[in-house]
C-alpha cells in the first residue's frame, strides 16, 4: 500500500445537491472530489467546496474538517453557533443536527467515518 496525498488544490468538480426540503436560503453550488474510500465504504476523504447558502444537516457519520478557504457558521439545533474559517480544524460528531451557513465561498478537506450499523 502506498501513502496517498490529499492535494489541497484538487478541484471539487463532482456536483452535489442539497435536497430541496433541507435548503433554507441561497443556491448551494457544491462540489466534491472524493480521493479515497476504504473497501468497506466506511472511511472517506477528499475535498469539498460550496458557494454561499444555508441548509439543514443531520449527521450519521463522524467528520473531521480542515478549512482551506472561506467561512461557515454551523448552528446546532440547541442554538449553539460555531464559526469556522480558513485554517480551522474541527469535528462534527455523528448525531449532530442543525444548519450549515456558508458565509463566503468555502473549501475544506474532509475525513468521514461512517460507523457500521448493527441490527
Amino acid at each position: 500500500m502506498a501513502i496517498l496525498r490529499i492535494p489541497h488544490d484538487t478541484p471539487a468538480n463532482e456536483a452535489t445537491l442539497v435536497a430541496a426540503g433541507k435548503l433554507i436560503a441561497g443556491n448551494p453550488n457544491q462540489g466534491v472530489a472524493n480521493l479515497f474510500s476504504d473497501p468497506g465504504a466506511q472511511f472517506h476523504c477528499g475535498i469539498w467546496e460550496a458557494e454561499p447558502a444555508e441548509w439543514r444537516v443531520s449527521y450519521s457519520e463522524h467528520e473531521y474538517c480542515l478549512m482551506l478557504e472561506g467561512r461557515i457558521l454551523i448552528r446546532a439545533d440547541d442554538g449553539t453557533e460555531t464559526l469556522v474559517a480558513a485554517g480551522d480544524s474541527f469535528v462534527v460528531p455523528a448525531g449532530f443536527s442543525g444548519t450549515w451557513q456558508v458565509l463566503e465561498k468555502a473549501k475544506k478537506v474532509y475525513v468521514i467515518y461512517e460507523p457500521t450499523r448493527i441490527g
